[in-house]
């Protein structure tokens, strides 16, 4: 089985219902009128709020037309194709073209710079990209760099003088399905990682992983045919998309929305009648804040069908739950964990059933292994701190290319995620914290997340991080940098006396009041943290030895 299988399904039974909604408030231009007051497939028309759908007959023909499209440009099997769009109602139709054409997906971050996309497309060795209007820039200082690249396909209606337009030639492409050949063990996307030790690693799955995903998300949350899945992270991450294969799986609708205001998210769950939200820590923490504050009143929306929320992609305070389910006492809630080495997430999950366990990411998923070693591979026992393992059929086949990372982290089908975890008494699993992200001050091992857990639930805290500083006594010192909630004042002094209930070697040794960065998906971006205010103190450090 191939993951366009359950496509061509769908297509098959609900040919004429609506599969993908496309929302961007942002382009609105009547704020009088309502998302559904308006829903034109294809909708262009600029007086209009900016709604699109497509139903699941159409996706699948939309998807046949790109995938011929490739084979009449002598497209071949295996070759690689990749995508730099912002979340749209083409993104899914042009990932599924690629599969059909037998060729391999390389999803791409939006937020990369014209460096980073030239060291991608030529590491994947990508030879046909399909990009919208907000690459034109990024892309016009490069186009003679990339020798690789035969053709660039541009989603929009100014295509620049580099591009072909995909939306016109499409539409002369067979909407029928292509004479392709393909089985679980051909190779489908190549995804990327997060770049947080340098420039990206190309990750190689196959469609029996992408199958798996489909199969563990739908196990997991349960998604039925009458559900409707709000998608807002970015597409090219296997965060996103693996959760929307909940929906694939099941024939029912998604909806896109881009952007993460809360009153917009609450207005979607609204008018399209959402019952499941994937968010990262950050847009639930501005919801809340967003409530609390009186910016948004939730006697204006229509929630009683919203059913589940669940977070993944980060670690989630235990102080972030106990405040929704203050607001949303009826909500299912679970987190889930995973890699895009694990094809996303679900190889650990919580499971709605297990919300008093709140801090846990869970125990394996369904159709997974996994366990906790230490540096010589044996099994913890107790509550060891050692390295989360995890094994099963969405395991990727290797680091593309790049045969020595590929041996540090794949060790006899076990894939090594890097994070430090241990169980507590009923075998959940508990993140510690990433193995590189450890503080060693004074010869004690500080784990970062424990720390931010704490501070969280500090009331005048949004977000925080700890990094660890170059000390010239102790190694290194833990180093808190702290976002505050608007309009809040807070001093040091304050922070540090909070910090009095934690035990001493804990205790951040300097306070740094700024915005936490976070990448797409959510993460804290420690290594641009690190870059700005390491360096002054290893100097400092090196000098006093």
């Amino acid at each position: 089985m191939v993951i366009m299988d359950f496509l061509e399904k769908n297509a098959r039974l609900y040919g004429q219902e609506v599969a993908l909604v496309e929302i961007n408030p942002s382009e609105e231009r009547d704020r009088a009128i309502t998302w559904r007051d308006f829903s034109l497939i294809e909708n262009t028309r600029p007086d209009l709020p900016y709604r699109r759908e497509i139903t699941w007959g159409q996706f699948d023909q939309k998807a046949n037309c790109f995938a011929n499209l490739l084979l009449s440009r002598g497209i071949k099997k295996g070759q690689k194709v990749g995508i730099l769009l912002m979340n749209c109602l083409e993104w899914l139709p042009i990932y599924f073209g690629i599969l059909k054409a037998g060729a391999i997906a390389v999803p791409m971050n939006f937020r990369y710079s014209s460096e980073e996309i030239e060291y991608c497309v030529d590491l994947a060795d990508v030879e046909v990209l399909v990009f919208g209007p907000e690459f034109t820039e990024r892309l016009t200082p490069i186009v003679d760099h990339m020798k690789r690249v035969k053709m660039m396909f541009y989603v929009g209606r100014k295509v620049p003088s580099f591009a072909e337009s995909y939306l016109d030639l499409v539409n002369y492409c067979a909407p029928t399905a292509p004479p392709v050949f393909l089985e679980e063990t051909d190779y489908a996307a190549i995804y990327f990682s997060s770049g947080t030790t340098g420039f990206p690693k190309a990750i190689l799955h196959n469609h029996k992983a992408l199958v798996h995903s489909c199969i563990t998300e739908q196990a997991h949350h349960g998604q039925q045919r009458n559900d409707v899945f709000l998608c807002i992270p970015p597409l090219y991450h296997t965060g996103a998309k693996m959760h929307w294969f909940g929906s694939l799986i099941s024939g029912s609708r998604a909806v896109l929305l881009r952007g993460v205001k809360p009153e917009w998210i609450l207005r979607a769950v609204t008018e399209e009648h959402c019952s499941i939200v994937w968010l990262l820590v950050p847009w639930a923490q501005d919801l809340l804040d967003a409530i609390e504050s009186g910016k948004v009143d939730l006697k204006h929306y229509m929630l009683d069908q919203w059913r589940l929320m669940h977070i993944g992609a980060q670690p989630v305070p235990p102080s972030l739950i106990k405040r929704w389910k203050q607001y949303f006492p009826a909500h299912q809630y679970d987190t889930n964990y995973g890699l895009s080495e694990s094809i996303g997430p679900g190889c650990v999950h919580l499971g709605v059933e297990n919300i008093d366990k709140v801090g846990a990411i869970g125990k394996p998923g369904f159709g997974w292994e996994a366990k906790i070693v230490n540096e010589n591979g044996e099994p913890v026992t107790g509550d060891e701190v050692g390295e989360l393992i995890v094994h099963g059929p969405g395991v990727m086949l290797c680091y593309y290319k790049n045969q020595e990372a590929t041996d540090e982290v794949l060790k006899d089908g076990w894939l090594y995620t890097g994070d430090m975890a241990k169980y507590d008494s009923d075998g959940f699993i508990y993140l510690v914290d990433r193995k590189k992200d450890v503080i060693i001050t004074g010869g004690e091992n500080l784990y970062p997340v424990q720390i931010e857990d704490f501070l969280r639930s500090n009331e005048k805290i949004k977000d925080v991080a700890v990094i660890g500083l170059p000390d010239a006594r102790l190694g290194e010192i833990a180093a808190a940098i702290i976002e505050l909630k608007d309009g809040v004042t807070c001093t040091e002094d304050e922070i540090n006396q909070f910090c009095q209930a934690m035990p001493r070697y804990k205790r951040p040794r300097k306070i740094i009041f700024e915005t936490v960065p976070r990448n797409p998906t959510g993460k804290i971006e420690k290594p641009a943290l690190r870059k700005k205010y390491c360096h002054g103190r290893l100097v400092e450090a090196q000098t006093s030895n």
